[in-house]
């Protein structure tokens, strides 16, 4: 399948979002000219004049951006007050109880303990308000530190931290008391959305 000129361009649009990208940022990411590139934005601005489309292609100081068009304030406003409840993913709950038990924490710290790659899942959590960063660990690389938020003392009915449920012995021998801590940290997180 063939990639058209246009369609890379909407893609990089969308992909860099608010951040927008000026004509010689599409120059090195498509490999195009310039007068192919303003063809190619003629060609996208004019596809999305139709009021079938709920944006726009804008230029701002020669920086190209999709945005939605204004007469989808309203719609967009209704999203933004009453945002839908998003129940997080078991890594996301996971990377949350690593970092609320062992802050302030690096990525890497957290993804020694999982086992996994957390990048997303911390991206989540920070978006969501729940975790933050909270200075830089001393030594090469300077790695971000990351800790809970007011937010996330609210969000789970918390005056501090020193409320979190205590964590299960080391050495339990059964496997479900190790998991003790993350299965009611999920029941308190699925009642908080379900209210």
């Amino acid at each position: 399948m063939m990639t058209t000129l246009s369609s890379k361009i909407e893609a990089l649009l969308f992909v860099a979002g608010d951040d927008g990208l000026t004509m010689s940022q599409l120059q090195f990411l498509t490999e195009a000219e310039a007068h192919e590139i303003s063809a190619s934005v003629d060609s996208l601005t004019q596809k999305y004049s139709s009021p079938e489309t709920g944006i726009m292609l804008k230029e701002l100081a020669g920086v190209y951006q999709l945005v939605t068009k204004p007469e989808m304030a309203e719609t967009i406003q209704k999203l933004v007050e009453n945002p839908t409840p998003q129940a997080l993913s078991q890594a996301s709950l996971e990377v949350l109880a690593i970092v609320a038990y062992k802050q302030p924490i690096t990525r890497l710290e957290v993804e020694d303990l999982r086992g996994v790659k957390s990048e997303k899942p911390l991206h989540t959590l920070a978006a969501k308000g729940l975790i933050q960063e909270t200075g830089r660990a001393e030594g090469a690389g300077r790695a971000i530190l990351y800790g809970t938020t007011m937010e996330f003392l609210d969000y789970f009915g918390l005056k501090d931290l020193d409320e979190l449920p205590p964590l299960p012995e080391e050495d339990a021998a059964d496997e479900e008391e190790t998991d003790l801590f993350m299965t009611k940290f999920q029941e308190a997180f699925k009642e908080e959305v379900e209210v």
